[in-house]
């Protein structure tokens, strides 16, 4: 089989705001021999990011925040537009993933986390963006969260509270969770929630 290149022909940035767009004209091998033609792909740019499924053992619950979210404002209900997630941000210069997700957790749901444990690292949307997201389970004491969190100068307005992963898990099952990065955390943690809980009480 040839060997797998592409090359960059041409790179331009027709837009940078708070995130970016990048045009790019690229040419790559053909799994049956040859290069293709130059084709053009606009990219989003938004830098890498972490998300954090905070977890008590001890309560079976889980954190799941409420905010409001641009990219679902064309749904046909207005409401529908605030979702259902876990905490998650950009990681910033200097910062591992694990420091982002300890204090996107405080920022964002009050929340200190002890244990953690790394679920996965995987490409959001890689037909259209850049963004690479590494996801993780951390150990919280749920008992005490809840309330409006998050940062003024970001414009955070994000309402916190703790349920029983039953009910989560009911909430993505009826279609009420649509955030893929949820429904992943959600769904490793239904497999492996019998051994997390031997491993954190």
């Amino acid at each position: 089989m040839t060997k797998k290149q592409f090359r960059i022909i041409n790179q331009e940035t027709p837009f940078k705001g708070f995130f970016s767009i990048k045009k790019y004209t690229i040419e790559h091998t053909l799994y049956d021999g040859g290069w293709s033609a130059p084709i053009s792909r606009e990219v989003f740019h938004r830098g890498n990011c972490v998300a954090v499924m905070l977890y008590d053992p001890k309560r079976d619950e889980v954190v799941i925040i409420e905010q409001f979210r641009a990219g679902a404002i064309l749904l046909p209900d207005q409401q529908d537009a605030w979702l259902l997630e876990i905490v998650a941000g950009a990681m910033e210069e200097g910062e591992t993933a694990e420091d982002v997700a300890r204090r996107e957790a405080e920022e964002e749901a009050g929340c200190e986390i002890g244990e953690m444990i790394k679920i996965s690292e995987f490409f959001t949307s890689p037909g259209g963006t850049s963004e690479s997201l590494t996801l993780f389970c951390g150990r919280v004491d749920a008992k005490d969260v809840g309330g409006v969190h998050g940062l003024d100068h970001e414009n955070e307005d994000i309402a916190v509270t703790s349920m029983k992963f039953d009910e989560v898990y009911a909430l993505m099952e009826q279609g009420r969770i649509i955030s893929a990065i949820p429904i992943i955390a959600i769904q490793w943690l239904f497999i492996h929630r019998d051994e997390l809980k031997q491993k954190w009480l």
